[in-house]
């Protein structure tokens, strides 16, 4: 192995990356990590899931103390304001700390990192930053960016028309925000700015919001972003936008063709997806194709088409989830080592962290109809005592199970604490759970995770309490 300087070296350090480094220093193998960015963490950490939820938090303490709850409870304060820049540095506190620890847990199991973008000059060398590096495996997860749309063009130091990560960082709560894009970047971060203030219109090409979750979901989600104040421009496309005097103008049209009509906004947040980062890595001098999504196919053990490189996360197929990305992290080193690492992609949670939080995991109603007969329970938040004496009265849980086997296939549930309840329907489905281990299964009284329960009973019988 002497001729290479390392064993593995991983491209990137979001949450695929840094994960996968990690693993194959503790495994024993020689480890590096090439990464740009003057911190570790990707995306994710940066200017994504970590940050996004210091704002999401503190929105929501904001509203509870302008407008919410806090007065029914007893909880008297005076006037409340918000001061900004105090959430933002707070913000900033959380994702310095985390990506801080990244970098310490690179030291503690000796990953190297290369401060840098690397490049393939072949299959076993990259460069970075000018230095020449070589190693048997190389493992390319560089992750995704921002779609454009090309009518929308971004530009976040100007602060009006932004992408999420301009979106992260306003230093003004506009009067009005326009979201193209009713998804979860999109939902998430337009719930932060109405909580704190703002107007906000969403604009989204298809007929319902949330696309890829639970039609039953995608639903009950309108209903309550509506009646939270948010408005929603369904079945709309954008098809231009100019920017004059600190303000844009937007151009829609319905998505099917027809009149146009023009919509302005103090600040225009574009959120129409995520694309693979793949640009600038040299995959022509190692001969390795994309597929026509723009992604890198791997087989089962996350190996490419060219022999010795890797890929894992949102440069390849499947949910550009950071979670995703971990797991297969992991099994890509382990893989690597020569042991069995597997990622089973049947069971793969989505949450929403809006409030209430949406969250899902397996098969939606819609797909496994297809696939034949199934039996579906219910339970409504509403009839859950935890959720109902904290007065989070919004929401659902659906599990939906084989009508002969009652193995379950899929869970959503609409809740306060949606993300962390289905953390218990993706480990029972891992398990090959039938509704009726979970529906058998003693849950602490009094839980919101009650309700998840009572729609397990009432797939085969009836819940309990409704």
């Amino acid at each position: 192995m002497a001729e290479y300087n390392y064993d593995v070296l991983v491209i990137g350090a979001g949450p695929g990356g840094y994960v996968a480094a990690i693993r194959a220093a503790q495994l024993g193998l020689k480890t590096a990590c090439a990464e740009g960015r003057a911190t570790l963490g990707g995306t994710c950490l940066n200017v994504g899931c970590i940050p996004s939820k210091a704002l999401l938090h503190g929105s929501e303490l904001f509203e509870e103390a302008a407008h919410g709850t806090l007065a029914k409870f007893g909880v008297k304060t005076g006037p409340v304001e918000l001061d900004l820049p105090v959430l933002q540095g707070e913000k900033s506190t959380a994702v310095k700390e985390l990506t801080g620890g990244i970098e310490f847990l690179f030291k503690k199991n000796k990953v190297d990192w290369k401060k840098g973008y690397a490049k393939f000059k072949d299959a076993h060398t990259v460069e970075v930053a000018g230095e020449t590096v070589t190693a048997k495996h190389i493992v390319i997860a560089t992750g995704s960016s921002v779609t454009p749309l090309p009518t929308v063009p971004v530009d976040n130091d100007a602060g009006i028309i932004v992408d999420s990560t301009g979106a992260l960082a306003l230093d003004r709560v506009p009067n009005h925000l326009v979201v193209i894009g009713g998804g979860v970047i999109g939902l998430e971060l337009g719930s932060v700015w109405r909580r704190l203030g703002a107007k906000v219109t969403v604009v989204e090409f298809l007929d319902q919001l949330l696309p890829g979750m639970d039609g039953e979901v995608r639903k009950e989600a309108a209903k309550i972003f509506k009646k939270q104040g948010m408005e929603l421009k369904l079945s709309t496309k954008v098809t231009g936008a100019v920017v004059e005097g600190g303000k844009a103008t937007l151009t829609l049209e319905p998505a099917a063709g027809g009149e146009a009509s023009t919509l302005e906004a103090d600040c225009v947040l574009v959120a129409i997806g995520r694309r693979p980062n793949v640009d600038g890595l040299g995959l022509e001098n190692i001969g390795l194709a994309l597929n026509a999504r723009g992604q890198i196919e791997t087989d089962h053990d996350f190996r490419t088409a060219v022999d010795g490189v890797w890929a894992v996360g949102d440069v390849i197929p499947g949910p550009m989830l950071a979670h995703k990305a971990e797991d297969e992290g992991i099994a890509v080193a382990e893989n690597i080592a020569g042991l069995t690492g597997i990622v089973n992609h049947d069971v793969i949670p989505g949450v929403v962290y809006t409030m209430p939080e949406f969250a899902g995991v397996g098969l939606t109603e819609e797909a496994a109809k297809e696939r034949g007969p199934i039996k579906v329970g219910k339970f409504p938040m509403l009839a859950n005592s935890r959720a109902k004496t904290n007065r989070e009265p919004d929401g659902f849980v659906k599990v939906i199970a084989d009508a002969e086997t009652d193995r379950v296939l899929g869970v959503w549930c609409i809740a306060s604490v949606a993300g962390t309840m289905i953390a218990q329907a993706a480990q029972a489905m891992e398990f090959g759970a039938k509704s009726e281990d979970i529906a058998y299964t003693c849950h602490a009284h009094p839980t919101h995770s009650e309700a998840i329960k009572e729609a397990a009973m009432a797939v085969l019988g009836k819940p309990i309490h409704m």
